[in-house]
């Protein structure tokens, strides 16, 4: 019989039993119930992992079908700060393969954090460094990265891509939505040893790649361009150039070309100022060239017939207070002549007989002041002031191209349009998108704007402006067995420390289509600041030569020389 003292002993054995199952019941309680979401998401964290998987980027080709902007697997090189012994040594081997500081990738390193990028999307050459690397904590895995086989060629028009794959700038911009591919997360499980298993059929469930675009640019133009381009910035010492070449027909573009050009891929070192595209962004007082424009409404309205004498003055007129000069002394000439001599005060009384409102009408009416609508980021719209803001001499210094701001594609697409026969047509640079079997989803047309003037008028500008190659200023850019039409301009710059026009700041500009009788391309060059002579005549006409004789060539365009026959003497 057990005494009080054993009976004791069981109660509090009962008891401490009792309070251990409580605490267990109240600990399972608390874990299935108070704290089950909680552990739930815990749970899922350490058996699954979610991946997003993006299908490749859409390709972009030129209009027949050259490479210019493709994708490549590269390596992506990742650590796990929780699984290194020694960050600071694991750091040292890895600077030099990863190109990357000691210092960054230790801080990295040190994190408390089971994942972390060290280096992502490396070159080709990395990756063969690193393919046999084997270390605990680090590990590599391919990811795509966006790569232009041509290097410089087209960036201002192709744009680049981001380390994430997103259109920064260009075409890659503009046509993000076609071009990247298809997003998809997916949920992979982790056994019990952390190893993920891959559910079956993964590889079925690859996103869809991205749309690819087939542009309007002709590779071999666009080369020419370039080249021609680069030369005479070189040649010059200027700060920058620029040319466009279209099809005044359809407002295709066929190349666009800016100097300095820079390199899609590799941006990083880089700022806007260098893949800002300025032949869209960048306006400037056209000088001269604007008076083909003046012509046109002058001839349309009437106020002037390519046979009409006007007194140029000789060479000194007072407008306003101010004075206008010409480069030479003139006296009595006919309204073509004042166009092929680029006569100041006969563009001046030309836009004064016009009126302000007329000329801001056919301003207007050409694009000057508004988008191109071109498909293209950061086209600016130029400017043009309201009548109502002119002041007294700005019929006539808009008349002669100053007070006035125009980009290169406005004033291409405006000379385009008299080419055209008076009609305006939209520009654009991509003619298809294509889904990732080559099938066609979306075909752009060529559109047409408005018509600004009579096929009548165009044909009279045309033989004005051929007269400046033929007899005027134009000379330079005249193109063996070809008729030219064009429109030379050297306009001062502003000085903005003063605020007047600089004596020594100039932009050279050459703007005309070929064959002016059937055009075939529309081309406008533009020398920002070239250093010594600046004449348009001088500096850019030569480049529009250059250019338009090679890529007439290169087009098979039939010259209009007669053809040569050799005199084959018999031998007695």
């Amino acid at each position: 019989m057990a005494g009080p003292l054993s009976r004791g002993r069981r109660y509090v054995v009962l008891l401490l039993l009792l309070s251990g199952f409580g605490a267990i019941l109240f600990r399972l309680v608390t874990l299935q119930v108070l704290q089950a979401a909680e552990l739930t998401v815990k749970a899922d964290r350490q058996h699954q992992k979610t991946v997003s998987l993006e299908g490749a980027r859409g390709t972009i080709v030129d209009r027949r079908g050259k490479m210019l902007a493709m994708n490549m697997e590269v390596p992506s090189v990742f650590g796990v700060p929780t699984a290194l012994d020694s960050p600071a040594k694991t750091a040292r081997y890895l600077s030099p393969l990863l190109h990357v500081r000691t210092d960054e990738l230790e801080r990295k390193l040190r994190q408390d954090r089971g994942f972390v990028w060290l280096a992502r999307k490396l070159d080709p050459d990395q990756g063969r460094r690193l393919e046999h690397m084997s270390m605990d904590g680090i590990g590599v895995v391919m990811e795509g990265r966006r790569f232009y086989p041509k290097g410089p060629l087209l960036s201002h028009v192709l744009g680049f891509a981001g380390m994430d794959g997103e259109g920064l700038e260009g075409v890659e911009r503009r046509y993000e939505s076609h071009l990247h591919g298809e997003k998809r997360v997916i949920v992979l499980q982790r056994d019990a040893l952390g190893r993920t298993v891959f559910p079956k059929g993964l590889t079925e469930q690859s996103p869809a790649p991205g749309h690819s675009l087939a542009l309007t640019i002709d590779e071999v133009i666009q080369y020419v361009t370039e080249k021609e381009l680069e030369d005479a910035v070189t040649r010059t010492h200027a700060k920058s150039g620029t040319m466009i070449v279209l099809d005044p027909q359809t407002g295709a573009l066929l190349a666009l070309a800016i100097s300095p050009r820079f390199d899609p891929n590799a941006v990083s070192a880089l700022g806007p100022d260098r893949w800002r595209n300025r032949a869209l962004t960048d306006a400037y007082e056209p000088g001269s060239t604007m008076k083909a424009i003046m012509a046109a409404a002058a001839i349309e309205e009437r106020v002037m017939r390519p046979n009409t004498m006007v007194f140029g003055e000789n060479g000194r007129m007072t407008i306003a207070n101010t004075v206008i000069h010409d480069h030479e002394k003139l006296g009595w000439i006919s309204f073509a002549q004042v166009i092929q001599k680029s006569s100041n005060i006969g563009a001046a009384k030309t836009g004064m007989a016009l009126g302000d409102q007329r000329l801001y009408r056919y301003l207007q009416a050409f694009g000057f002041g508004q988008r191109t609508d071109i498909d293209l980021p950061g086209e600016a719209g130029g400017l043009v002031k309201n009548p109502r803001d002119w002041g007294r001499r700005s019929v006539a210094s808009i008349s002669m191209g100053q007070e006035i701001g125009v980009t290169p594609i406005q004033m291409v697409s405006a000379i385009a349009a008299i080419a055209n026969g008076g009609v305006l047509m939209k520009p654009y640079v991509v003619s298809e998108i294509r889904d990732a079997h080559g099938r066609v989803l979306k075909q752009m047309l060529p559109q047409v704007k408005r018509r600004i003037v009579s096929p009548e008028t165009a044909r009279n500008v045309t033989a004005i402006l051929e007269g400046v190659v033929t007899d005027g200023t134009g000379g330079k850019a005249a193109i063996s067995g070809f008729r030219v039409a064009g429109k030379t301009g050297t306009a001062q710059k502003i000085d903005p420390r003063t605020g007047a026009y600089s004596a020594s700041q100039f932009v050279s500009s050459f703007v005309g289509y070929v064959p002016a009788d059937n055009p075939r391309l529309a081309m406008i060059v533009v020398i920002d600041e070239p250093d010594g002579e600046a004449w348009g005549g001088t500096v850019a006409a030569p480049v529009f030569n250059r250019v338009g004789q090679q890529v007439l060539n290169y087009l098979g365009v039939s010259s209009n020389e007669p053809v040569k026959l050799a005199m084959v003497s018999k031998r007695p």
